[in-house]
């Protein structure tokens, strides 16, 4: 029963990231702005952090407990 409220807490910063990827690439070869591309593709491993600092709990943090 954890786990299934473990994905589902996750998964809007899962699928934020994975459109961000896509759109990344879209960007880069299909619209051929390679800037933007790169810009955005940054935006994955931010949106991966974020995710992390929202659900890791606050005493963890403060413990530097890691599971």
């Amino acid at each position: 029963m954890r786990h299934e409220s473990d994905l589902r807490l996750k998964a809007p910063f899962l699928i934020a990231a994975f459109a961000s990827f896509l759109l990344s690439v879209w960007l880069y070869f299909v619209a051929d702005n390679e800037q933007m591309g790169i810009f955005v593709g940054l935006w994955v491993p931010s949106i991966h952090s974020l995710g992390v600092l929202v659900l890791t709990p606050v005493v963890e943090r403060r413990q530097g407990v890691s599971r």
